[in-house]
């Protein structure tokens, strides 16, 4: 195995209801009378993109807003709460990371979320979860998960194949696109995506122990 690639910030960190607080925050800021519960937010998950998530729940609704407008004052909540949130990893991350290092791999983050999510999440969680041989966000690919392409992209850039690989992805989707790509992908969903389906998964774990995913010395 030659690299272990993160399918999100989620498989880094808990972070679902500081993102559901992010969008009921943008919802006052443009005068909706919208609140996410998170019975809601739980069913909307089940297909990814924030943007696309707030423009079908408006549609539902007969409500006209801008779509574009909502989904960028969500992304400035998020990132202002994840400054204070005293995130840290979830279990396993760290040593995952640090023993895939020491093994010679590469490690890798295959998102298609913004740039900004990624590096404020990154600021949030310090040293220990950083310095990526790969960081794909939503500018490089012009499709979203479940498409594959934000898997074949890191690999064309890592110039790995995708059998060499492991992916580890937190939603029903994401395992998808690495599937469609080929990448093995190990199950790690988060307390909000606990009820995705992972049929296309290798295993579906709660926590991230390095020797079940890295080669053995």
């Amino acid at each position: 195995m030659s690299a272990v690639l993160f399918g999100s910030i989620g498989t880094l960190a808990e972070t679902s209801e500081i993102q559901r607080e992010a969008f009921n925050d943008a919802f006052r800021a443009h005068g909706l009378d919208w609140h996410w519960e998170r019975a809601d937010y739980l069913a909307m998950l089940k297909e990814s993109g924030g943007r696309d998530r707030i423009a079908r729940y408006a549609e539902a609704r007969g409500t006209e807003v801008d779509a574009d407008a909502v989904h960028r004052s969500k992304s400035q909540a998020f990132r202002r709460l994840l400054a204070t949130s005293g995130l840290t990893a979830r279990p396993g991350v760290v040593d995952t990371i640090t023993a895939a290092r020491a093994a010679g791999m590469k490690v890798g983050l295959v998102t298609t979320t913004s740039r900004g999510n990624i590096d404020s999440l990154l600021d949030a969680l310090g040293p220990d979860v950083a310095g990526f041989d790969v960081v794909v966000d939503a500018s490089e690919v012009s499709s979203p998960k479940p498409d594959a392409a934000a898997y074949t992209h890191a690999l064309e850039t890592l110039g790995e194949q995708a059998g060499d690989c492991v992916a580890i992805e937190d939603n029903g989707d994401g395992v998808t696109a690495a599937s469609a790509a080929g990448v093995p992908c190990i199950a790690f969903p988060g307390a909000n995506t606990a009820g995705h389906g992972f049929s296309d998964a290798r295993s579906v774990v709660d926590h991230l122990d390095p020797a079940d995913l890295l080669p053995r010395r």
